[in-house]
Parts: C-alpha cells; structure tokens; sequence
C-alpha cells in the first residue's frame, strides 16, 4: 500500500512540485493550502503531468482544529512536508509579526499532532538564510548559524531549533532539516510554475513579467558589495531538483536507512551566481532583452551565499542535475503559458 504525505502548502511553488515528484515516486498525497499565496488551478497542472489529482483540503495550518479535522479525515498519514509559510525577506521585514505568528504557529500545530496520529517522519522547508552572512563559501551544513538578517530568516532559525528540542524530549518522530539555497524555475511541462499572488517578491518570476511586459524594469538592489560585478552572489537551484530531494528525505526517514532522529542537508548547486548574471543566463538561454536599473541595497539581503552540497550528494544521494540555462528557459516557458491562458 502506497504510503500517504502531507503537504502543507502544496500548492504553492515549492509544494506543487514536491507533488508531483512524490506521486510520481508512488506515494499518496493529500494537500493543505489557505490559497493565500497560490491558485487552485494548480491542482489541474499537477494533475494533467502526473494523471493523478492529489486530495485537498483547503484549510489554514494555524489553525490547529483544522489540522485534527484533516487527520481524522485522512488516517493513516505516513510523514509531512512542511512548506506552509510566509517567505518574503523584504515584506518579513515590514510585518514581522505576520512572519513570527504564521511560520511558527504551523510548525508548533503540526509537532503537537504527529505523535496524536502516528505520524513518523518530517521534512522542514529551511533555508540557507540561517548561516546569515558566511564567514566563508561554500557553505557546509556544520557552519555555525548566526543572527538573522530578517524576520523570515529569524523563523527558519527558531523553528529549526523548535524541532531539535522535540525530538530531544523524546517524541517519537524523526526529522530532516533542508536547508535550501535559491529555488527557480518552472516544471519542463510549464503546466506548473511560480505564481505569487500580486506583485512577485521573488527575483525570477519578476524577471519574467518584466521580460513579457507586465513590469516596466526589474530592480537590482545594489551594485556595490563585494562581489565580482557588485551584485549579491546566491546558489539557484531548479525546482524540480529541489523537489527530488524532499523525495530523498522522506525514503531516508521511512525506509529508516538512518539511526539518525534528526538530520540536516543543504540543496544546492555548489555554484553561486550573480543576480546580473542570472539576468545574462535568462537572456542568452531565450534571446529576450530584460530591462533592469540598479537600485539602493535591500534591507535583509545577505552579500554572497552558496552550498557546499557533498553531504546531500553522499549521503542522500541526491544531486542537483539542471544547468541554469534550461532552468531559465522553463521559467520563460511557464510565463509564456500564462500568458496564453490569459492569467498575465
């Protein structure tokens, strides 16, 4: 019998294609999702790649009545994914409270029911904003965390170490922690992509709007660090790579294939690219001009980042396999579709 995921936020970016890997890996997946950040049509994309529509359930995650109604309703479930969260540096640092009472209220609600409903394994959506800003790259998993530049990365820390004293007080799951880098671009199908509500927050689908015409130019915060072209240095990683590897973490914890109760893997390239370079690998991989101005630095950004990833290659046996020029070119593709489905 299939074993059965709970994916919170699984309509979103991130968790759309989780699902789909995770269905094509044969597991059974339900969805938690307030829509609050993503469109219920993203249930047909994952449904028209895989030919299976995962169950939903349209429910807030911070409310932990929802939850039981969810498990009660869905027994049997096997091991979660955790996505269910705000991920925005700069509005993190608008609306801290937003950030603290969401990303934290999910993860406590969550950790209170596994052990109610036997749920064994759990694999955290982190961030490699916990290092903050490195003493040095690439970046292994034993850097020493540090005071968070934003509120967002100040969530990631604190759940992180919510979920270390859990485990340390004997609950009987286990856990792994993905601390991942920058994710971009889009399913090869373009059935699924990155679809924030409103104005993107995030680097590549503004890229793209700007690049289709929905947008006027595309900001680059800051030219002056200390960086070969003066941009920030980040590790992008393509999102079906990083959905993978959530499909590793949850064999790892099931299979038991570790005595570990709590395991951390940074996903990335092990490469760092800036964001004017990315801008260049966009143009070259679609031949499509993007207009861009810099701007003043951001408040949160950390200068320069990227994965030293051997620990995930070796021992979760995953790798990242996309090169940036095809991860820029589903992006494109994706936008392009919603262009044709009238959606922007």
């Amino acid at each position: 019998m299939a074993k059965k995921i709970l994916v919170t936020g699984g309509t979103g970016f991130i968790g759309s294609h989780t699902t789909v890997e995770l269905q094509n890996a044969g597991y059974d997946v339900v969805i938690i999702d307030n829509l609050s950040n993503s469109n219920i049509e993203v249930l047909d994309g994952i449904e028209k790649i895989t030919g299976i529509r995962p169950a939903f359930v349209q429910g807030d995650c911070t409310d932990i009545a929802t939850l039981r109604k969810l498990f009660d309703e869905n027994p049997g479930i096997d091991g979660i994914i955790n996505f269910a969260a705000s991920k925005a540096v700069g509005e993190s640092v608008e609306k801290p409270i937003m950030y603290y009472r969401n990303n934290l209220n999910i993860l406590l609600n969550l950790l209170d029911l596994m052990p109610v409903y036997g749920v064994k394994g759990f694999v955290f959506s982190s961030s490699c904003t916990v290092y903050g800003e490195p003493d040095e790259n690439p970046i292994t998993e034993s850097a020493p965390t540090k005071k968070a530049t934003s509120p967002y990365g100040a969530t990631k820390q604190m759940s992180e170490d919510i979920i270390a004293d859990v485990i340390k007080s004997g609950s009987p799951i286990k856990a792994i922690l993905l601390r991942y880098f920058n994710p971009i671009g889009a399913h090869p199908t373009a059935e699924i992509g990155e679809l924030p509500n409103g104005v993107p927050q995030n680097l590549v689908p503004y890229l793209t709007q700007t690049a289709i015409g929905i947008r006027k130019e595309l900001s680059v915060f800051g030219n002056d660090y200390d960086t070969p072209d003066g941009s920030c240095i980040r590790d992008f990683i393509n999102i079906v790579d990083l959905a993978k590897a959530h499909v590793k973490a949850l064999e790892r914890m099931l299979e038991n294939k570790s005595e570990e109760k709590l395991e951390v893997f940074n996903i990335g390239t092990g490469e760092g690219l800036s964001v004017l370079q990315l801008i260049d690998a966009f143009q070259r991989a679609t031949g499509v001009e993007v207009p861009h101005k810099i701007v003043g630095r951001r408040a949160g950004d950390i200068e320069k980042i990227w994965a030293d990833p051997k620990r995930a290659n070796e021992v979760l046996g995953w790798k990242a396999q996309e090169t940036i020029e095809d991860t820029m070119l589903s992006a494109w593709n994706w936008q392009k579709k919603l262009r044709e489905r009238g959606i922007m």
